[in-house]
């Protein structure tokens, strides 16, 4: 299973933006995650930008009043640049060049697809990088067919995470979870929601999901005693691991990166990790991990994931082995 985020793309994109044609003068972006890598190649590369159906509609484009200055968006470009964010099969960009020749076919035109399932695709000119699938993007996470057969966590993904003072395992917390404000949205049914919220909070759980529109098969609680409790038993991974297991869900998503690390270790399954943007894989507690840290030394949160890194790096071995031992009796 292959990963790409929005920051992979934005690096995909700049360190590939020299193999465009020079003599660019329009970029076209198809609706809507084209749109994407369009917008980035637009702005590095000083060019005016439109969206597909703007561009068959023969409209100019619309330039910010810093761009008026440096950029003329009604000079009829030599060439123009269509974007895409991937290709796999090829009919998505065979459709929108038919449509291209039938209203410009005298215009010279280049096909970019950022993500390709292999390095040269015979329906684009450009592709800047091989990802195989299976994969998934960051930007179609949340209706891709693969939520369909995945374990999915509910605090830091689906809402935010509680405040420390709504934390009381009491009240605070229970008009936290009839109130939380939505984070990403899915709109395809999820198979396993898998939350390490308690037992006792199921209405509250349930009737925020309802409310809020969340379609899915089941619901997995902790079924602990308190809060306290649960951290006494350092329970969070360890339950999340046994229900991806048992279910032999074909992904888990976990909000936190250490808790991913540790819920591919149990289960010996690969987790993708929201707080982290990777897809955690098990044994990648060593070459993988260091390597993931250098690649986000130079992005915000690097001090924060460092020493989550580094604590987990103390913390952690001997625990997951002693729970990796229990957990395989669930089978």
């Amino acid at each position: 299973m292959e990963y790409r985020s929005f920051a992979d793309l934005a690096e995909t994109v700049f360190f590939n933006a020299h193999a465009i044609p020079e003599d660019v003068d329009l970029i076209v972006g198809i609706p809507r995650s084209g749109l994407l890598p369009a917008n980035l190649l637009a702005v590095q590369l000083h060019k005016p930008l439109l969206d597909l159906e703007s561009y068959l509609e023969g409209r100019a484009p619309t330039l910010g009043r810093t761009a008026r200055e440096t950029i003329d968006g009604n000079v009829r470009p030599r060439r123009v640049l269509i974007v895409d964010d991937s290709i796999a099969s090829g009919e998505s960009m065979r459709d929108v060049q038919a449509r291209v020749r039938a209203i410009a076919p005298d215009v010279p035109t280049t096909y970019l697809a950022v993500y390709g399932t292999k390095a040269v695709h015979e329906d684009a000119d450009l592709v800047f990088e091989a990802v195989p699938s299976p994969r998934i993007f960051e930007w179609n996470l949340m209706r891709h067919k693969r939520l369909a057969d995945a374990c999915f966590d509910i605090d830091g993904i689906l809402c935010h995470d509680p405040e420390h003072a709504q934390n009381d395992d009491g009240e605070k917390y229970r008009a936290f979870l009839l109130t939380a404000k939505p984070l990403l949205r899915a709109n395809v049914p999820i198979k396993h929601l898998v939350t390490s919220r308690l037992e006792k909070y199921r209405p509250e759980t349930e009737r925020w999901l309802a409310e809020n529109g969340v379609k899915y098969e089941h619901l997995w609680m902790l079924d602990l005693p308190s809060a306290e409790e649960r951290r006494r038993q350092r329970a969070h991974a360890s339950f999340k691991a046994s229900v991806y297991v048992k279910t032999g869900a074909g992904l888990f998503v976990e909000s936190e990166d250490r808790q991913a690390q540790e819920i591919a270790e149990l289960s010996e399954r690969p987790v993708l990790s929201i707080e982290g943007q990777r897809m955690v894989w098990p044994g990648d507690t060593s070459a993988a991990r260091r390597s993931y840290i250098r690649r986000n030394e130079t992005k915000s949160g690097a001090v924060k994931r460092l020493v989550k890194a580094a604590a987990f790096g103390i913390l952690g071995d001997r625990t997951i082995a002693n729970i990796k031992r229990s957990l395989r009796g669930h089978g």
